[in-house]
């Protein structure tokens, strides 16, 4: 039988996490996109903490008008300007089993533009 969308997405989100691993030196940046909106996490899987985390739904961006890809791009450069504030330059990028293409692709570059090296 044919997978569902949900578990085809889930087989490929656990065959990058197997891989891509989170430490206190170099925590793990994660993407998650809904339909509206797009989160970024950065996490160390040592403590199960998250460190830093940022989001479209926050005020500063929600209140700024464009597409979804331009509020991927603002994402992206909040979460590298509150990773650089606690003291974090370097991370692994968790694409969380989507492509590397759209608004995660977007995320990704705006973070590097802020100053996270990946």
């Amino acid at each position: 039988m044919a997978l569902t969308k949900i578990e085809r997405r889930n087989r490929i989100k656990n065959r990058v996490r197997k891989i891509v691993k989170g430490t206190p030196e170099r925590p793990r940046l994660n993407v998650y996109r809904s339909n509206k909106q797009i989160y970024a996490q950065v996490i160390d899987d040592n403590t199960a903490t998250t460190l830093v985390a940022a989001s479209s739904t926050e005020k500063e961006i929600a209140a700024e008008n464009g597409n979804k890809k331009d509020q991927a791009a603002r994402v992206g450069k909040l979460i590298a300007r509150k990773a650089i504030a606690a003291g974090i330059e370097n991370v692994v990028f968790d694409r969380n089993g989507y492509l590397y293409h759209g608004r995660v692709k977007q995320l990704a570059e705006a973070a590097r533009e802020g100053g996270l090296k990946f």
